[in-house]
């Protein structure tokens, strides 16, 4: 039996998993064989309904509005979509494949018998969401660092090292670096939709009161072990509920208290300042406020290449949105670039070009208003940092003054 493939006969049902290398020809060619080959009552598909219905929609980034969405707070999950889609274009270039070429195959040659497909993996963005919302603060920065290493990477990747990725001991070694320098997003990216991948496979033939006795299953090669692992112990009696993955955490208390206290302590500090130095002091510690946070803001505008405007707007809008838990000077300058230098249906539709290198990064002006958001926020919290330490010494010095 090909590694691509694994037969797992579980409770009187079959499910066939077909491994792929997503951007493989050979995937494209294994799908459709492996299908017509079984005859299964229906073909899950690694897919969610919102992929599904973007993966032959070539205009689909004509539609992004970039304001709304800096405003709901994802403009991580918009950099990673693109650079993600940017690189599995990139890797599946040698071979002539579109990314997802294997799924469209699938769902092709399931209709073709006239048997269903099901999608049957979780949506991308709850996936991201997740991803981002369990990430200590150190993970979280080793996962941009990841996701930018990989969309400036330039590396041409052959046929047969793509064809490798399929291969179990290739995948192992793939999966066991993620796990050693990502833990917490591998088990959000990987263990947790094994187990939601198991669930819906195991519905998929569970449905029509019982009547389908074999499905095929087109995953990602990396996800059979943990696929055929989590179908083995749902027939032993696990549950398929999976709602709880389905959802954001919330923020661990100690994250929320921090959202609000970092704020107050600045101000406790700025008004501190008055009482122990005077009002001299206390207009001083002001001004280094605003100087150290609006400028830095301004500097990562600027490096950003703002219009002037966006750049004001960073200058002006840091030291108080630092200051406020609900707004970040990000969404504000990332909001005035777009307003400035709207991107152009010409800039959408570049973009997975584009985000391919740090130049795209500047000529594309949807890609100019994420670049403005990050920077100016990144610039904002170097501000605050550099004023509150600011602010601890100063006081320190003024109450040992008091007492020597």
């Amino acid at each position: 039996m090909s590694q691509t493939k694994k037969i797992v006969e579980l409770c009187g049902k079959t499910f066939v998993l077909i491994g792929t290398a997503h951007v493989s020809k050979e995937s494209v060619d294994d799908v459709v064989r492996g299908i017509r080959e079984e005859m299964p009552d229906c073909v899950a598909i690694e897919l969610d309904e919102e992929r599904l219905s973007s993966l032959d929609d070539e205009n689909g980034w004509k539609d992004i509005d970039i304001v709304k969405v800096l405003k709901d707070g994802n403009g991580f999950l918009l950099l990673a979509n693109l650079i993600m889609a940017s690189f599995q274009r990139r890797m599946g270039a040698p071979s002539g494949t579109r990314p997802g070429d294997e799924m469209r195959a699938g769902i092709r040659t399931a209709s073709e018998m006239g048997v269903p497909s099901v999608m049957v993996d979780r949506p991308i963005k709850t996936t991201l969401r997740r991803a981002w919302a369990t990430a200590p603060a150190g993970s979280r920065m080793k996962l941009l660092a990841v996701l930018l290493s990989s969309a400036f990477d330039t590396n041409e990747v052959s046929t047969g090292e793509i064809e490798a990725l399929k291969n179990s001991s290739e995948m192992d070694n793939m999966m066991g670096e993620v796990s050693e320098a990502l833990p917490s997003v591998k088990k959000v990216l990987i263990d947790e939709r094994d187990e939601y991948l198991a669930a819906k496979i195991w519905e998929s033939v569970s449905g029509e009161n019982g009547s389908r006795n074999k499905v095929v299953a087109v995953l990602g090669a990396g996800h059979l072990p943990g696929v055929e692992r989590r179908l083995s112990e749902i027939a032993g009696g696990c549950s398929t509920d999976v709602s709880g993955l389905c959802s954001v955490p919330e923020k661990k208390r100690s994250a929320r208290v921090a959202k609000w206290l970092v704020p107050a302590l600045i101000v406790a500090l700025i008004v501190s300042g008055f009482f122990i130095g005077g009002k001299k002091a206390g207009i001083d510690s002001i001004v280094k406020w605003f100087v150290c946070n609006g400028v830095l803001a301004g500097v990562g505008a600027v490096a950003a290449l703002a219009h002037p405007l966006a750049i004001l707007v960073s200058v002006v809008g840091a030291p108080f949105t630092s200051l406020c838990p609900f707004i970040g000077v990000g969404m504000l300058s990332g909001a005035a670039q777009a307003f400035f230098c709207k991107p152009k249906v010409a800039d959408m539709e570049a973009v997975l070009d584009d985000v391919s290198s740090v130049r795209g990064f500047y000529k594309n002006r949807l890609l100019r208003v994420l670049l403005v958001f990050f920077l100016s926020s990144l610039g904002s919290s170097v501000g605050t940092f550099v004023a509150g330490s600011q602010f601890v010494v100063g006081i320190t010095q003024a109450v040992s003054g008091l007492f020597s």
